[in-house]
């Protein structure tokens, strides 16, 4: 979807600013939320691409003053809705109202303390990849209302495949349930091809795209 989440290649909001000797977390409600967030990833009550999606509708306001442990506590609430675990009037009243049905998965603490994280994402291919390294391609010029993972700033413009990284879970589909794997490219794009002839002529900016972003150049 297009949401002022996909900030790519946009001027105006000045440098990033790094912080010397920045701790972990800078208070321990966000230690909580990392946490939370992973049990109920271990639990496999909802998959990534479904919580990118939350965030990426969330209200524009919203998103851009919150932090980054914020926008992940407003993601996991609405997730938390969406999914029947928990109801909007007892996440206004900050406790339990009601018994409430057990998430997809159990788990224990031990269990998810040891979860591996997001494991692989790589599927078998069904059919051959329609690209091969040095071909000429251009990203569709897709403005789809869910979730996607092809960035705005590339969108209509054309660029060269450099790597096939094999079948992975399409994040346009996973979001829906349906992993409906696709083959995944690394594309190289120029400055000038993206930013007009006052770009850098040196620049080249590389992205991750599914076959489906992709057409013939």
């Amino acid at each position: 979807m297009d949401g002022v989440h996909d900030m790519g290649g946009i001027d105006g909001f000045g440098p990033v600013e790094r912080e010397q000797h920045e701790p972990t977390f800078h208070a321990p409600w966000e230690g909580r939320v990392l946490a939370l967030t992973r049990a109920m990833g271990a639990a496999r009550a909802w998959n990534l691409d479904m919580s990118r999606f939350t965030l990426e509708r969330l209200p524009p306001a919203v998103y851009l003053t919150s932090s980054y442990y914020e926008r992940w506590l407003l993601g996991l609430e609405a997730n938390l809705v969406d999914h029947g675990i928990v109801a909007p009037d007892e996440l206004a009243a900050r406790r339990s109202l009601r018994h409430a049905p057990p998430p997809p998965g159990r788990l224990t603490v031990e269990q998810a303390a040891g979860f591996p994280g997001r494991g692989s994402f790589e599927r078998p291919a069904t059919r051959p990849a329609r690209f091969g390294v040095g071909e000429a391609v251009r990203a569709r010029n897709l403005h789809p209302a869910g979730h996607t993972r092809l960035p705005r700033y590339v969108r209509g413009h054309a660029g060269t495949v450099v790597a096939v990284h094999g079948c992975h879970v399409y994040p346009d589909s996973s979001v829906r349930g349906d992993e409906d794997p696709q083959w995944l490219y690394a594309v190289r794009f120029e400055g000038p091809e993206l930013w007009g002839p006052d770009a850098d002529p040196h620049l080249q900016v590389s992205v991750d795209a599914f076959e489906p972003y992709l057409e013939e150049a």
